[in-house]
C-alpha cells in the first residue's frame, strides 16, 4: 500500500501532486519517476478513459508516489472500478452538499465504513492479501469545493465522517462566482473564498488541497496552511516547455 501521501499529510508536511490528463503510459511513466508525493490521473477533464487509466496505472507501478484519480462525476460504479484498478485516492469533482460527501465516502470505503463492492481485482493483487482490512484506512478521499453551492455548504461536507480532505477546483469555482475561469486566482472574492474553504477544513480536523498553475503561488498556499498542492498538468508543463524551446529558437 502506497502511503506516501497519507503518511506526508499525517506529518504535516507539503504534499505536491502531479496531474495526468494525457492517455499515455510513458508521460504517467515520466511523471512516476519524478519526486512527486502523489500523482492523479484525471478521467474528468483529461483524454483518459477507463482502459487507459488501468494502463497508466500500471506503469507508474515502480513509484512509491501514491496513485490518485479524479473520476469524471460522483458515480460510484466508476470509482469502485478504479480503486479495483489500484487507485489509492480519489478526487472527486462536484460535491456540492453533505448528501454527495457521504456518497462518495460511502464509496470509497468497505462496510461498515461505507458501500464499496468487493472485488479488488487487481488492487487485492499488488497490495496483498490484507488489502480489504486495510484499505478503508489507507484510501485517500478528498472532496472537490468548486461551486457556490459548495461554499454556501463548506462547514457540512469539511463534517463528513471518514472525508480526508477538501480540494479546491479554482476555476469552476471562479466560474460559479462570476468571475473567469483559470487558476492561481486573485480577485478579493476568491481570496475570501479559498481562505474559508481552508478555515472550514482546519475546523473539521481535516486536509486542504489546491489545484495550482505556477510553482509561486504554489508555495504560498502551502504556506497559508494547505497541505497538498496539484503542480499544474502533463499538458501544461508539455506545451510550455516546448514553447519556451521553440521561442529561444525563433528568437
Amino acid at each position: 500500500m502506497k502511503t506516501r501521501l497519507k503518511d506526508c499529510l499525517k506529518d504535516g508536511r507539503g504534499a505536491i501532486n502531479g496531474w495526468l490528463s494525457i492517455p499515455n503510459t510513458f508521460t504517467a511513466e515520466i511523471f512516476a519517476a519524478q519526486d512527486f508525493d502523489s500523482i492523479t490521473i484525471d478521467l474528468q477533464h483529461g483524454l483518459v478513459d477507463y482502459q487507459a487509466a488501468l494502463t497508466m496505472l500500471q506503469a507508474m507501478s515502480a513509484s512509491d508516489a501514491t496513485p490518485m484519480v479524479r473520476p469524471p462525476w460522483l458515480e460510484p460504479g466508476i470509482i469502485m472500478k478504479l480503486l479495483d484498478a489500484g487507485a489509492l485516492g480519489v478526487i472527486c469533482p462536484m460535491v456540492n452538499n453533505r448528501a454527495d460527501a457521504e456518497a462518495f465516502v460511502g464509496a470509497c470505503n468497505y462496510v461498515p465504513d461505507g458501500y464499496r463492492s468487493s472485488g479488488p481485482t487487481r488492487a487485492g493483487m499488488i497490495y496483498g492479501g490484507d488489502y480489504h482490512n486495510q484499505s478503508n484506512k489507507t484510501i485517500v478521499t478528498l472532496a472537490m469545493i468548486e461551486t457556490e453551492e459548495a461554499l454556501a455548504n463548506v462547514a457540512e461536507i469539511a463534517a463528513t465522517p471518514g472525508l480526508t480532505g477538501l480540494y479546491i477546483g479554482p476555476s469552476d469555482l471562479s466560474i460559479s462566482l462570476g468571475h473567469k475561469p483559470g487558476l492561481d486566482r486573485a480577485e478579493p472574492e476568491m481570496l475570501e473564498a479559498i481562505d474559508k474553504i481552508l478555515a472550514a477544513a482546519k475546523a473539521a480536523g481535516i486536509k486542504a488541497g489546491i489545484h495550482c498553475l505556477e510553482n509561486s503561488y504554489a508555495k504560498n498556499m502551502l504556506a497559508k496552511g494547505f497541505d497538498l498542492v496539484t503542480l499544474s498538468n502533463d499538458v501544461r508543463l508539455l506545451s510550455s516547455s516546448v514553447n519556451a524551446a521553440v521561442s529561444g529558437m525563433r528568437a
